[in-house]
């Protein structure tokens, strides 16, 4: 039997947890002491075989910090040969022009690098190593001068949240050419980081809209499904039509993808939704990653919007939001409960999305 559960579009793939910086932020708590059990180079590469068995992700190859991996070129490498499209996340302090060479030649198509504020004062505080701004920014014209296009990663906070117009400019200004805004999750360390409010939430996701109206370059809200929601109440009221892509680097289909077109790989095999969403699907060691993704039970939770529980099971934009699934967990215990993080009623039942 045919199974009609489509592949994930996307795939982050946390190579190793070692790291080189301290993020007051990071979601896995990394430090520079690689865990026991990360999978070997031949379980990586069996991994991407099963993945294009079924399918032909963009194949996100983070960390940690992925550079400290000593076989990070060889799996890159073997991912592009299988025809996965790869590009690699990192804090660029440890490019140098050799290793951009080697990323060029392994068929990496894309670099994120995280910027964390508008001032290397704000960066630095935030990844907990002094001079680290210095070395991103020394890494960006590494990949500018080797022609590898390049992101800008932005986790909004407290921390540097008036400074994110000023972020968005540099962005521009250094030649990235997609500027994406992740919003804390309270897990790891992020758990006692400095959350921006939910009212200041919705300011900065109708700021985003305003921009994305006229950017040339590409802008994209992560962990933040409620963009979805304000996306089409913003565009009702200015008398235009919502158009969404569907695929490629600019996809923007809904809100919380855990489990839907989205799924987050450790480094020791463990599947789950996203990687800040701690409820395990299954681990790639002991079963093949289809059948995790397709069988396991927190992603057939995660593709029924109709078992989602309070405002946010009654909201309209459910199909198109779902709220954040990892929020709701960290704040309930329940992955189904109501985002807490939006400020947004629910329309009476019966009225719909084009009411």
């Amino acid at each position: 039997m045919i199974s009609m559960t489509k592949a994930p579009r996307l795939i982050a793939w946390e190579l190793t947890a070692g790291c080189n910086l301290n993020c007051v932020h990071c979601r896995g708590a990394s430090t520079s002491r690689v865990p026991e059990g990360e999978l070997s180079t031949e379980e990586a590469k069996r991994f991407i075989d099963e993945v294009v068995e079924f399918g032909k992700p963009i194949l996100i190859l983070s960390g940690g910090e992925p550079l400290v991996r000593p076989d990070i070129f060889e799996i890159a490498g073997y991912g592009t040969e299988m025809g996965l499209r790869v590009v690699l996340a990192t804090n660029a302090t440890l490019l140098t022009p050799e290793i951009a060479e080697k990323l060029k030649i392994a068929g990496v198509q894309r670099v994120s690098v995280s910027l964390d504020g508008a001032k290397a004062e704000t960066h630095d505080s935030f990844r907990g190593v002094p001079g680290a701004y210095s070395r991103s920014l020394a890494g960006i014209e590494v990949l500018k001068a080797a022609g590898i296009p390049f992101q800008i990663n932005t986790t909004v906070s407290k921390h540097n949240l008036e400074e994110i117009p000023a972020s968005f400019e540099f962005a521009k200004e250094i030649g990235a050419v997609a500027y994406h805004v992740f919003f804390l999750v309270p897990t790891g360390r992020g758990q006692d980081s400095d959350e921006v409010s939910p009212v200041e939430y919705e300011r900065v996701l109708n700021w985003f809209y305003d921009q994305q109206k006229t950017a040339d370059i590409q802008l994209k809200a992560t962990c933040a499904p409620h963009y979805f929601r304000i996306m089409r109440q913003r565009a009702k009221k200015d008398g235009i039509e919502v158009t969404v892509k569907t695929h490629g680097y600019e996809a923007m289909t809904k809100g919380c993808l855990g489990g839907t077109g989205f799924c987050f790989v450790s480094s020791v095999g463990e599947v789950y939704p996203c990687g800040y969403l701690p409820v395990l699907a299954g681990n790639i060691k002991e079963q093949p990653f289809r059948e995790i993704w397709e069988e396991a039970e927190v992603f057939k939770n995660l593709r029924a919007p109709e078992k989602l529980k309070g405002k946010c099971g009654a909201c309209e934009y459910k199909p198109v939001c779902a709220g954040c699934r990892a929020r709701a967990y960290a704040a309930t215990g329940d992955y189904l409960e109501a985002e807490p993080y939006c400020i947004y009623t629910p329309r009476k039942k019966g009225q719909g999305l084009d009411d």
